[in-house]
């Protein structure tokens, strides 16, 4: 019988270093020719839109799919179906929310395992939602990271993330007035962001001493959050999809204007298999659309550790509104 693994049942089951090797093994998997991953289907209607998403990972034994709607002024709902590819069984509903905030946060973890900073480092944060919070702990899981700094343009959101996170990590995150303060003067720099404005909200010359830039928030064709200067400067521009030079504007836009030739893009999943190497120098860039093969290696790996409890909600009323 099916089990629903709600944000209660499912929050702090995975660390964020758990995470980061459950995604790691999911891409060998990639790498390896083993998954069948789909590219995002969108039907958009008056009021919203609905985004699908489906992955196989056979070497898991899982199939999943993502369904997450946005309605206007009221949010966005996220929900993931498990599936066991043997016989096809319906193992699991699971809330999608931690699960798209725990993927995208520890997607970028994997690349800053392949991209080595010596000594202490800092960060800089572009956002101060739930996305923007999962950059922080998953880079702090990965490097000596010893202080942050956070932007959003609402001064309470970015005060609030600001002390939670400096709470959670016990590191100083400060707050800061613009997104330039934000990412000036870091080696490692993360957009989380939910703007939707005509200029994106980070510029690549803002990026001098950058060794690690991690794009996570747009994934739409018609946005970009990070300008066209942030990828022509690039050493290495690494997508966590082959999708993603289709369906995110801020490749979309590199490529038009030249400064993303072929050689100079590839994939995660090539990383992690050592079928392409990160530049010693220069900065490389990582573009994050997420996955379903992402949210695949999460559910499967919750559904093993409590889908055999007993106390678990029994109706699906579990969505929660972000």
């Amino acid at each position: 019988m099916a089990v629903i693994l709600d944000y209660a049942t499912m929050d702090g089951a995975l660390s964020m270093r758990e995470v980061i090797d459950l995604l790691e093994r999911a891409l060998t998997h990639e790498a390896a020719g083993r998954t069948d991953v789909s590219p995002k289907y969108i039907t958009e209607f008056t009021g919203g839109a609905m985004r699908m998403l489906v992955a196989a990972d056979h070497a898991a034994g899982y199939l999943a799919t993502k369904a997450y709607h946005s309605i206007d002024g009221a949010g966005v709902r996220y929900v993931v179906t498990l599936y066991r590819l043997r016989d096809g069984a319906l193992l699991a509903w699971l809330d999608g929310q931690l699960i798209t905030d725990l993927r995208t946060g520890g997607a970028s973890g994997v690349i800053a395992r392949r991209v080595p900073i010596a000594g202490p480092v800092t960060v800089g944060i572009i956002g101060s939602g739930n996305q923007a919070r999962m950059q922080l702990e998953s880079l702090a899981a990965v490097y000596d990271v010893r202080a942050a700094t956070v932007y959003s343009p609402t001064p309470a959101n970015r005060e609030a993330c600001a002390r939670a996170m400096t709470q959670k990590l016990g590191i100083p995150v400060t707050p800061v007035a613009t997104a330039e303060a934000a990412a000036r003067g870091h080696k490692v720099v993360a957009a989380a962001s939910s703007a939707r404005g005509k200029e994106p909200v980070l510029q690549g010359a803002w990026l001098t001493d950058c060794r690690l830039l991690c794009a996570v928030g747009n994934t739409r064709k018609q946005f970009a959050e990070a300008d066209i200067e942030c990828f022509r400067r690039a050493a290495l521009v690494v997508a966590d999809s082959p999708h993603a030079q289709h369906e995110a504007g801020d490749l979309i836009q590199a490529a038009q204007a030249g400064a993303l030739p072929a050689d100079k893009l590839t994939t995660l999943a090539q990383i992690v298999a050592g079928r392409a190497a990160v530049p010693a120098k220069g900065m490389i860039a990582f573009k994050s659309v997420g996955t379903a093969l992402q949210d695949v290696a999460l559910a499967g790996r919750y559904y093993e550790l409590l889908g055999a409890r007993s106390d678990l909600p029994g109706k699906a009323d579990f969505l929660r509104v972000r």
